[in-house]
């Protein structure tokens, strides 16, 4: 599959949907952007099932600041909808290639599960603040 430009119109439709996405935060001056994008492009050929897309921060600067981008590249793989990975800096095919391995191998209920448990705890912690003020 061709690496696609996201931008604030496509952005959300593309990863809201089932399976696997990969976003590459970059931007044309960017040396480490430019060395990593011949990973990233061999990757996608690689993985015809997963959509890879890429953001060019200065084109698309409300994507970059809403997503809190301060360092590019920066990499980000959501499944199903679920954000699983975002951190920056360029890297080897090989580690690449292990975080999709990693990201095909997630039980995706247990994900949810997990995330529904640390938002319900949260959600008590900020009642105990909020009673503890009162």
């Amino acid at each position: 599959m061709a690496v696609v430009e996201l931008t604030k119109d496509t952005f959300a439709e593309t990863v809201a949907g089932e399976g696997i996405t990969l976003v590459d935060f970059w931007a044309e001056w960017c040396g480490p952007c430019r060395s990593f994008a011949p990973v990233y492009k061999k990757s996608a050929e690689k993985h015809e099932d997963i959509v890879f897309g890429k953001v060019d921060t200065e084109a698309e600067q409300e994507l970059a600041m809403a997503f809190d981008i301060r360092s590019i590249p920066t990499l980000m793989i959501v499944r199903d909808g679920v954000t699983l990975y975002q951190h920056p800096g360029a890297l080897p095919e090989s580690a690449l290639e292990d975080l999709i391995a990693q990201a095909r191998a997630l039980d995706m209920d247990e994900v949810r599960k997990a995330l529904a448990e640390r938002e319900a705890e949260s959600a008590g912690s900020a009642a105990d603040a909020e009673s503890a003020a009162v």
